[in-house]
């Protein structure tokens, strides 16, 4: 794991926030400060590869630019790039690079943990097993998502006040030169439009 920023002290609970950022939204922002009612901080992390989907427009390291913009202000959050691009992968960067080592959640929204739940990871039971190394905080998104009952100990609901945003409706704005500076930071609009072509 690199860090780009670090956040001061040693979390006893770390919130993680793993995405794409394709772009930055005001949704992802959002959501790291609820989920900072739940944690101590909140660590961005933008992973060298995907397991499912490539980097496609603006590189790893502008990407990178966009969030130190984003995050200039924020005391409480990180941000890094890890190896692995699994949930689980990141779990394990993060234990080994915070000591001592805090509690984990990922923070997503309702598509992303069902993505997680039904990704097949090549054996059965394989995600009972990495829900015991990290925990979910799931915030809504065109519904509630509502977990096996297995597994409501390890995954919560998570309220966040803001509506979601989603990054492909801002590339599609831009690309259509439709009003888009309202759905994302206002710290990024002048990174967004440099790096998203003339459109954006």
């Amino acid at each position: 794991m690199e860090f780009t920023r670090r956040a001061e002290g040693a979390p006893r609970k770390l919130g993680i926030l793993a995405g794409t950022f394709h772009p930055p939204t005001r949704a992802h922002v959002a959501l790291a400060h609820a989920g900072l009612g739940v944690v101590e901080e909140v660590l961005f992390v933008l992973p060298r590869a995907f397991p499912h989907k490539s980097y496609e427009g603006p590189s790893l390291a502008e990407r990178l630019t966009i969030l130190e913009a984003v995050l200039r202000d924020e005391p409480r959050c990180s941000l890094a790039v890890t190896e692995g691009g699994l949930f689980i992968d990141i779990a394990r960067e993060c234990r080994a690079a915070y000591t001592p080592a805090p509690e984990l959640y990922f923070l997503c929204g309702r598509d992303a943990a069902e993505r997680i739940l039904h990704w097949d990871y090549g054996r059965a039971g394989a995600i009972l097993e990495q829900l015991r190394e990290f925990q979910l905080l799931v915030a809504r998104r065109e519904g509630e998502f509502q977990p096996p009952p297995e597994l409501r100990d390890r995954i919560h609901p998570l309220p966040m006040e803001e509506d979601w945003v989603s990054a492909t409706d801002v590339r599609h704005r831009i690309r259509a030169g439709q009003p888009w500076e309202h759905l994302v930071p206002e710290a990024s609009i002048p990174l967004v439009r440099q790096f998203y072509g003339p459109g954006g």
